[in-house]
């Protein structure tokens, strides 16, 4: 068990690591707002490409049927969410590995969670700002009726998205300690999960073999909750299924992510490999 103060302790050199991450990416203003303006750009292209697609096809949410902007527009802010928080978790362990500062960094005093978490806590905090941002701002700029009743059960499900990613992450980041370059295949995995979640086609339109599989997909689960709280202007009794099926699919993304960097660091240990790239 962690006591009451380790745990403040630990809690504490989280700011440290968030301070030094936004003054990186401060440092790049260019990059730091073209991310915004990608986005923006994304949600243009996706309005001239929803006049090519057949408005029947598309779900109803609450009675409302969602025109293909208003659909693909949380699809984009989910699946950029996911990009960046399963990106951003294997590049910190990627970089410390070619600049020789991994193995350094593990035998600080700091427990092995808390570095992995402080190498994604500005993300963390930053990206879900940005998302809903994002769909504020398209929103309002293509006049898209989000209901706004909808606004806190979307934040509330993209609080509980947040650890399933990161415990994704964490599997993630095992999987380049111990593959390096082969690490690749995690990011197969990241761009499977996103096909088969409906973020940019309805899960309807798959063959009917994976259409099962999606609806199990915790981020089909939460982007169809999202939808329907934005929407269909969908309450807390209704999305409270989804909210349950979050919460368990966090657990036990951040369980099995914190196993595999269990098992791939005494591998590495056991070996001697840890700082090799």
């Amino acid at each position: 068990m962690i006591r009451a103060a380790e745990l403040s302790l630990e809690t504490s050199k989280l700011s440290a690591f968030v301070r030094r991450d936004f003054l990186t990416a401060w440092s790049y203003r260019f990059t730091f707002f073209s991310e915004a303006i990608g986005l923006i750009a994304q949600a243009v292209v996706f309005s001239f490409v929803g006049r090519m697609v057949d408005p029947t096809v598309l779900p109803s949410y609450g009675g409302t049927r969602a025109s293909y902007l208003t659909f693909v527009a949380v699809g984009i802010a989910f699946t950029q969410f996911l990009q960046v928080g399963l990106g951003r978790m294997v590049s910190a362990i990627r970089t410390e590995q070619l600049m020789g500062t991994l193995e350094s960094l593990l035998l600080t005093p700091m427990r092995q969670t808390t570095l992995l978490l402080g190498s994604v806590t500005y993300d963390l905090l930053y990206v879900p700002v940005h998302t809903i941002a994002f769909l504020g701002v398209v929103g309002v700029g293509f006049g898209l009726g989000f209901h706004a009743s909808g606004a806190l059960p979307a934040i509330a499900i993209l609080l509980l998205f947040v650890p399933f990613v990161w415990g994704i992450g964490i599997a993630s980041a095992a999987g380049v300690m111990t593959f390096r370059k082969g690490s690749g295949l995690f990011g197969w995995f990241g761009y499977a999960l996103t096909l088969m979640s409906g973020a940019y086609f309805p899960t309807s339109l798959l063959p009917d073999w994976l259409q099962g599989a999606a609806r199990m997909n915790p981020i089909s689960v939460a982007l169809t909750a999202s939808r329907k709280a934005l929407i269909g202007g969908a309450g807390w009794a209704e999305l409270a299924p989804s909210l349950g099926l979050l919460a368990v699919a966090a657990v036990v993304a951040i369980a099995f992510g914190t196993a595999a960097l269990q098992l791939s660091l005494r591998r590495e240990r056991r070996l001697g490999t840890i700082g090799m790239y």
